[in-house]
């Protein structure tokens, strides 16, 4: 019983891929969730790393919540010393003030960032830990990568904003349901800074008539003020090892 167990989503790119990498060590079973795989991952497991890629929607959190728990389910009982899950994915619709997106794109849009960014997260820790709760006392852990932006309000990104703000919130109520427990997990929402991913991309290039901020993300860029993906990622896994995790359930890696 020397495995750790950790599952993760939004694993394909961005701060989700730098995290893979670094997760992916000997001794590590490393479970993958996106829409797509990163066959760098395979080619680069270490011997005694165990990868698994699952192509999931998690606009469909049902269904995939429902192929966790099945998986976790089925493992034999000792086999792993600890296990994590890590709610990383999100999404960022178009930018908009609410009352313009009336279309059914973007209506769709806002739906499914709502779906990625808040009931998936809520859906997998119930399988999660509903599947692990009989594993006896080993480490559990659940790492919500919530965002500034769920503390603070920005125009033309309500969907965003509600997610985070919800994951947040969500996280504070998990948390007293485990205090309770014997052997209860250890949850954290963490807002990872700022970092230089595709999110930011799409932030600095909208329209500025839609986007008020968006001249704001771009001084982030020209002031050489976001953290690479791969810096984010150890800071984010350095605090999942802290000995204090989960001491504060909403919590901003910056301040460390």
């Amino acid at each position: 019983m020397t495995q750790q167990l950790y599952i993760l989503t939004g694993a394909s790119r961005g701060m989700g891929l730098a995290m893979a990498r670094q997760l992916l060590q000997p001794g590590h079973t490393l479970v993958c969730m996106a829409r797509h795989t990163q066959p760098e991952l395979t080619t680069g497991a270490p011997a005694g790393a165990v990868l698994e890629q699952w192509t999931v929607d998690l606009s469909q959190a049902t269904q995939a919540a429902q192929q966790l728990h099945a998986w976790l389910a089925a493992q034999p009982a000792g086999r792993y010393a600890g296990a994590t899950l890590i709610n990383n994915a999100g999404v960022i619709p178009r930018m908009a003030p609410l009352s313009a997106c009336t279309g059914a794109q973007d209506m769709a849009g806002l739906a499914n960032a709502l779906r990625v960014g808040l009931e998936a997260p809520m859906l997998l820790t119930a399988a999660f830990l509903g599947a692990t709760e009989a594993w006896g006392a080993i480490p559990r852990k659940v790492l919500n990568i919530s965002s500034g932006l769920g503390r603070r309000a920005m125009a033309s990104q309500a969907s965003y904003c509600a997610a985070k703000a919800g994951m947040d919130h969500f996280t504070r109520c998990l948390a007293l349901d485990e205090a309770s427990k014997p052997h209860g997990a250890k949850v954290c929402s963490l807002a990872p800074g700022v970092i230089d991913t595709d999110m930011q991309v799409q932030l600095r290039g909208a329209n500025p008539a839609d986007f008020p901020d968006v001249q704001n993300f771009a001084s982030l860029k020209t002031g050489g003020m976001l953290t690479a993906p791969a810096a984010a990622a150890a800071r984010v896994l350095a605090w999942l090892q802290r000995p204090d995790f989960g001491s504060n359930p909403v919590a901003d890696v910056r301040d460390a």
